[in-house]
């Protein structure tokens, strides 16, 4: 009788199979609440090395961490219209505290505008003060109706930065460098996910934006995910919250400003870009743990050598851990850690070091091979290079293969509801287009150029709607 799969197949229950990818490699467990999630240690050591790479990208993007609160007046988000209205149904609302009724209920931060243009219009007195730039790493709350672990919980982890300009210029400019320079950079070359950069439709857009730029990914299923967003704000809070300065020709003006962020969603994104039946499948430059060193089992002299090898991939900068854990069975600790997307497996026994030899087992291409012990530390770096590029290259493969060029509505929504995506002119969809596709559950999740690039205003001539189901 053919043994059962520790997870269920791709192919025939995708959601299933993320769920079972989730549990299995223990990344995250669900909350007590409906809708929060627990992210257990390795879950949390894949945020954190995004954590980590973001962060980096973000400073030298001239950004400075800080912190606001997580409750906010609930009157800080009245005053822009358009904001408090996009945000309403998913707002938590406390409105008693120490056993008492709040005198103003105060909202669970939902995103950081509000609160932070508040001390942004008490900080920002003169132009000297511009541009004012600031990220803060926090936590959210949305209420979420239809929870799904790392991509939809009403809890959830992020970045969210905040900037105010002293003209739309270089508002515009610094939302397109994050876009472009922190995000895609990041995505493309540490997630290994070929992701498009585009302009959201005004109906898309972020509440109380006047512009949204987005990366959108195609995941293993062909829906397409939105990895993290870029805004110009215009000078909307800046009027709801008096957000001014003395410019150099001493007038008052009203600064400019983005916000963008980036969230555990891509944890979300990256399970379901690269997992296969296998498990997980984690880019190298990501990887939490790079390279796993395996006892066969529990001989002295493979003990010493497995720790010696780990010892020596550590000190040639490789993220390693040893597996010396012989009283559990090889097979279900290697079964484990192809679960959890380790990319390279260094697996020692006897025999290996009687031939002075080990098997790598490469995760990402998948396979094995003996090597020589003293080639590991020279070769390994090359070989982790080398299945960073092939992920990068099979997400490409699959959204080129997966995207179709369409002419009609009704030939967009066949390709995005076939479990692809199309492309179709903005001109020959348009607002009323993208309303009929939303009846089938089918969104525009962005313009591209022709050339793909990123069009400069929503009704740019030759704009082209990329077109998907999404999560």
């Amino acid at each position: 009788m053919a043994k059962a799969p520790i997870l269920t197949p791709q192919a025939d229950d995708f959601p299933r199979w993320y769920q079972d990818l989730i549990n299995k490699a223990e990344l995250a467990d669900n909350g007590p609440v409906r809708g929060t999630m627990v992210i257990r240690p390795y879950g949390y050591g894949l945020w954190e090395r995004m954590q980590q790479e973001m962060d980096a990208r973000i400073k030298d993007a001239g950004a400075s961490n800080a912190y606001f609160p997580l409750f906010i007046p609930q009157s800080y988000l009245t005053r822009e219209a358009e904001h408090v209205e996009g945000f309403a149904p998913e707002l938590a609302v406390v409105t008693h505290g120490g056993g008492k009724e709040l005198e103003e209920p105060v909202v669970v931060r939902p995103t950081s505008e509000t609160i932070i243009n508040d001390y942004f219009s008490k900080w920002v007195q003169s132009y000297r003060d511009l541009p004012l730039l600031i990220n803060q790493w926090a936590n959210v709350v949305r209420w979420e109706m239809r929870p799904r672990v790392f991509l939809r919980t009403t809890e959830f982890l992020w970045q969210e930065g905040h900037t105010a300009h002293a003209t739309f210029e270089d508002a515009r400019d610094y939302a397109a460098y994050i876009h472009k320079e922190v995000y895609a950079d990041f995505m493309i070359n540490v997630l290994g996910i070929d992701v498009v950069l585009g302009r959201k439709t005004p109906k898309e857009r972020f509440a109380g934006a006047i512009n949204t730029l987005t990366l959108e990914g195609m995941m293993g299923d062909g829906k397409a995910l939105q990895m993290g967003t870029s805004h110009e704000l215009g000078q909307n809070f800046a009027k709801a919250f008096n957000t001014s300065y003395l410019s150099k020709d001493g007038r008052q003006e009203l600064v400019w400003q983005t916000s963008w962020g980036s969230s555990t969603r891509m944890v979300g994104g990256l399970i379901m870009s690269h997992g296969d039946d296998n498990g997980l499948r984690v880019p190298p430059r990501l990887a939490p743990v790079q390279a796993v060193v395996l006892a066969i089992k529990g001989d002295d002299a493979v003990i010493a050598k497995v720790r010696e090898i780990g010892d020596q991939l550590k000190a040639a900068g490789v993220r390693v851990q040893v597996d010396d854990r012989t009283d559990t069975p090889f097979g279900r600790r290697a079964v484990d850690w192809e679960l959890k997307g380790v990319p390279v497996r260094i697996e020692v026994g006897p025999r290996d070091l009687e031939n002075g030899t080990a098997m790598l087992a490469r995760r990402i291409p998948g396979g094995k091979e003996p090597v020589r012990i003293d080639e590991l530390v020279g070769m390994l770096p090359k070989v982790l290079e080398e299945d960073q590029a092939l992920l990068l290259a099979q997400s490409r493969e699959r959204r080129e293969s997966r995207t179709t060029d369409v002419k009609t509505i009704e030939e967009a929504a066949e390709a995005a509801v076939a479990g692809g995506w199309a492309r179709i002119p903005w001109a020959d969809l348009g607002p009323e287009g993208e309303a009929k596709l939303a009846e089938q559950a089918v969104t525009v999740r962005c313009l591209v150029g022709e050339d793909g690039s990123v069009p400069e205003s929503d009704d740019a001539p030759g704009a082209i709607a990329i077109v998907a189901r999404a999560y």
